[in-house]
């Protein structure tokens, strides 16, 4: 009978580890199929928008050509430079993107590689490199006190991470998170993450080295990014040059409807 019993035990750990096994080597493989969700456009889609605006394509080192979309405002302010979220293309996140544009804000904001009609091998140092020569771009037309760097979700790691190396105006992140590898191990806790993930976006170790002001939005009911890493994130030193503004019954994807996101981009820009 004992021996049963142990033959059913090893044959449920050898199928239960088997199936880790394969479930691991699946999150390995489609990684990028989890993280970036792009919609590919034709490249002659014609985009149509509301207000005055240039489109752009900036070509890499390792030839990737990478879409853009320039809004110009009648009297700007100033320049945003917009970092997206992971799922659409341009044909939606511009339509976003005209919010700041009716506040008096020139903005750019581009497609990631294989998003819309942008092109190149996916990597994070393609990334942060894609990143890096959107905003040289914009050096060459506006003084870097003019420029406000502006992340959503995916996109918050990238604007870190230029606020890292530069000296905008202002950086705003919108839903951010700590790190990916954090947001991986919340949802996958028993597997090796940092083993298994090729993209770490490590926000939390660019913001260290962050001099501008820093505003951060979050929306308490966010089950995408949990409301409890952008907290986090806020509190990371120098935290004192850091707001934090909490949404109360906030989403993931519809801060713009409460008041106190309104009021605090109004205050910001």
């Amino acid at each position: 009978m004992r021996k049963k019993v142990n033959q059913r035990l090893k044959t449920v750990l050898k199928i239960g580890l088997g199936l880790y096994l394969t479930f691991g080597t699946l999150l390995y493989m489609f990684q990028e199929k989890l993280l970036f969700l792009p919609t590919v456009l034709e490249q002659d889609y014609n985009f149509n928008f509301s207000y005055n605006f240039e489109e752009i394509t900036l070509k890499t080192n390792d030839d990737a050509a990478l879409n853009a979309i320039h809004f110009k405002a009648k009297n700007p302010k100033g320049v945003i430079l917009y970092f997206h979220g992971n799922a659409g293309n341009l044909s939606r996140w511009g339509n976003i993107a005209e919010f700041f544009v009716a506040k008096d804000y020139d903005v750019l904001v581009m497609d990631y590689r294989t998003y819309g009609k942008s092109t190149g091998k996916l990597s994070e140092q393609a990334f942060y490199n894609d990143a890096d020569l959107f905003y040289n771009y914009l050096k060459k037309y506006y003084s870097e006190d003019k420029i406000t760097l502006y992340g959503r979700s995916l996109g918050t790691g990238l604007a870190t991470f230029l606020a890292s190396k530069h000296k905008p105006k202002q950086l705003i992140l919108e839903t951010p998170y700590t790190s990916i590898a954090a947001i991986a191990k919340h949802r996958f806790p028993f597997f090796p993450i940092n083993l298994l993930l090729n993209y770490k976006f490590p926000s939390n170790t660019f913001i260290t080295k962050v001099s501008c002001p820093i505003t951060i939005f979050h929306g308490t009911e966010d089950v995408v990014v949990p409301y409890k890493f952008g907290k986090e994130l806020s509190e990371i030193p120098p935290k004192q040059q850091t707001t934090f503004v909490t949404i109360e019954g906030g989403r993931h994807n519809d801060l713009i409807r409460f008041d106190a996101y309104s009021e605090g981009i109004d205050k910001l820009l």
